[in-house]
């Protein structure tokens, strides 16, 4: 929320919350409609194709959200060290806001202006047409308005929400106010609509667009270098032309600086490139993996755990898992959870899945891509799993932590005895594994009445049984054993 919110702060279906969808139903079934009764030779293409498009733009982010995450946990290329807060991720949780008010722009559209119907698949002229006006208008007049954004008056009341997040995600592009969103889309549509008045659209190149400023968005808000040194040495004059993550990121650090929309040549013309953007630019380049003190191994435990990862899907992963809340979400996403079976069945490495600090010491999450019927289903047939968890400790001794954490079912008995057959194959070990046992001892050692003299411990014999057996008699306690 802007520190003070103006006119049209809010978006108007917010109060419907995740049936906010329902707004394109009209639409959306209609043209299911026409397709199924007219067939795929009569039925308007431009008017079928609009949901399909707002749907591949959802995976579109998505797919940046993902990767961002998971390349700004390792470390390596990333540019500001600030970690996501939860505030954060609550305040950037309706980035689809946008997707939905352009797919009721383009529905509305389509019936408001006949041009825009029946329009060919692509024309070259459209195309050229296109990139002059984002060059030119486009460009310019973002550059400006932006600017003025950025006055105190308008900076309070709508863009300050947008500057809320110092360390970026992708979606932080699309975080804005209703009003100053609405602004965005009819700037954008100035080459849309061009085309339409002058006869020169097609649908490759209307899509096209609007894809290409959700690539940039994202790019620019990824919070990672990833535009390599040999692009500009190639073709210099690129400079002005393709911001990078680096260029924009001074934006949001630095406040008055690096103002353009996708192409610096208008901060280069009026004098507000920011000093140190070649020098972040090559800083970040050459920034290596980050080592991490402590690592806590953990793995997937049912095929919908998945989404609740941090790179996961940000809706669910800010949110503790309720079965009944996400039955019907999980049932259309059985296909997506199923494929991610098969593919952590093939894949063979451990992958960080996110990174916190605590005062000065690095903390990062890994995950053994199994779920936990694996674990279940290795233990009678190989030791695939166990190789893994034995690669992963390796790796993480190799890039110089101190301490790693077994998690879940990498602390098996039966598997690794607790991380004990990892000690023994490499007594030259500079980590330091843990399991959970200790914590699991304090919990039950805790819970126990202080008057209390005797305890009677029943069930298998473990390793967590004995340090509460041995705990137990460090304060006087006597610890009896059922051998049944």
């Amino acid at each position: 929320m802007a520190t003070k919110p103006g006119v049209l702060t809010n978006w108007p279906w917010q109060s419907l919350g995740n049936f906010k969808y329902v707004i394109l139903a009209p639409w959306v079934v209609h043209s299911s409609y026409c397709l199924v009764t007219k067939g795929i030779r009569e039925v308007d293409l431009v008017y079928v194709l609009i949901f399909p498009f707002l749907v591949t733009r959802l995976l579109h982010s998505q797919i940046w959200i993902s990767y961002s995450r998971y390349r700004t946990a390792k470390g390596n290329n990333r540019i500001v060290d600030k970690g996501i807060e939860f505030e954060q991720v609550d305040r950037e949780s309706n980035w689809d806001d946008q997707i939905i008010l352009n797919g009721l722009m383009f529905y509305l559209g389509y019936m408001i202006i006949p041009e825009a119907s029946n329009s060919p698949l692509w024309r070259l002229d459209g195309a050229i047409i296109t990139i002059l006006l984002h060059m030119g208008p486009v460009e310019f007049l973002y550059y400006w308005l932006h600017r003025a954004l950025h006055h105190h008056f308008l900076y309070s009341r709508y863009h300050s929400h947008h500057h809320s997040s110092i360390a970026t995600e992708p979606i932080t592009s699309v975080i804005h106010p209703f009003g100053e969103e609405v602004a965005y889309f009819l700037l954008f549509a100035i080459p849309i609509l061009t085309l339409l008045f002058t006869g020169t659209s097609s649908i490759v190149v209307e899509f096209g667009y609007i894809t290409y400023i959700d690539l940039m968005n994202n790019m620019g808000h990824c919070n990672f270098e990833l535009v390599p040194k040999w692009v500009f040495s190639i073709f210099p004059l690129l400079k002005y032309l393709l911001y990078t993550p680096s260029y924009h990121s001074l934006h949001h650090t630095q406040f008055r600086t690096n103002y353009c929309l996708f192409m610096p040549i208008y901060d280069y013309m009026y004098g507000t490139v920011d000093k140190s953007s070649d020098a972040l630019y090559e800083s970040a380049l050459k920034r290596p993996e980050e080592s991490p003190d402590i690592v806590y191994l953990t793995h997937l435990t049912t095929p919908n755990s998945i989404y609740h990862l941090r790179i996961g899907l940000a809706s669910l992963a800010s949110k503790p898992f309720v079965p009944s809340s996400s039955k019907l979400y999980s049932m259309a996403m059985w296909p997506v959870a199923c494929w991610s079976v098969v593919f952590t069945w093939m894949y063979g490495r451990t992958f960080i899945s996110e990174r916190n600090s605590f005062n000065k010491l690095k903390l990062q999450s890994w995950v053994v891509p199994r779920y936990t019927m694996h674990y279940l289903l290795e233990r009678q047939k190989t030791n695939i799993v166990s190789n893994l968890i034995e690669e992963a400790i390796l790796e993480a001794d190799k890039k110089g932590a101190k301490v790693l954490t077994l998690g879940l079912l990498n602390q098996n008995e039966e598997l690794n005895g607790n991380g004990e057959l990892y000690i023994q194959r490499h007594p030259k070990l500079k980590i330091r594994l843990v399991d959970g046992s200790s914590l699991a001892a304090a919990v039950v050692i805790n819970s126990i009445p202080k008057e209390t003299n005797q305890v009677l411990l029943k069930g298998k014999v473990s390793k967590v049984s004995y340090v509460i057996a041995l705990a137990l008699c460090q304060k006087g306690i006597q610890a009896c054993g059922d051998n049944k």
